[in-house]
């Protein structure tokens, strides 16, 4: 069987959530999980469900190997998961498969190079934001939450839960 899992940070995202859904439609996925979560994010519940869903023999499908993965160590922890069960990973816009050895060295060296990249990134933008701050246009983030604390105060007052005031004053 194949299954597909689609994920996206935002709405905003130029690979989206539906062009992911009809890619893996169009490859014939029999049950797609799909979810709108950062990867940052410590819950992934659908991820999980696919994670937890997958049987022998099946095929879990991503249209990119960021829709999988956090990390190296993220990726080796759910192929882990994933070969425990014989369940192989396709993921389509690199066209690999790990149901060979070759798609499995494949992924493990396209994982070193996705994670030498994102550090690269972080590290320009450490560097852009000490020359920035530096040059005193760089403030930071605007502290939301400090210029809501009386409204917050009250909703908590209120007896409102915590994860409801931060949803109802977006913070």
């Amino acid at each position: 069987m194949l299954v597909g899992f689609a994920r996206t940070s935002t709405t905003h995202q130029k690979y989206s959530l539906e062009a992911q859904i009809e890619s893996l439609t169009a490859l014939g996925c029999d049950k797609i999980f799909s979810e709108e979560v950062s990867a940052v994010a410590s819950q992934r519940p659908q991820f999980d469900a696919a994670m937890e869903f997958v049987r022998d023999g099946d095929t879990l499908v991503v249209c990119s190997l960021s829709r999988f993965a956090r990390s190296i160590r993220d990726l080796t922890k759910q192929v882990d998961i994933l070969e425990a069960k014989n369940v192989s990973l396709k993921i389509l816009d690199i066209n690999l498969d790990t149901d060979s050895a070759t798609g499995k060295l494949m992924l493990n060296l396209l994982s070193s190079i996705n994670q030498f990249e994102l550090q690269l990134l972080h590290e320009r933008q450490r560097v852009g934001i000490e020359k920035a701050k530096a040059a005193g246009k760089f403030k930071g983030r605007a502290a939301t939450a400090r210029a809501k604390t009386d409204k917050i105060q009250e909703l908590l007052a209120s007896g409102m839960k915590p994860a409801a005031v931060a949803k109802q004053l977006s913070i």
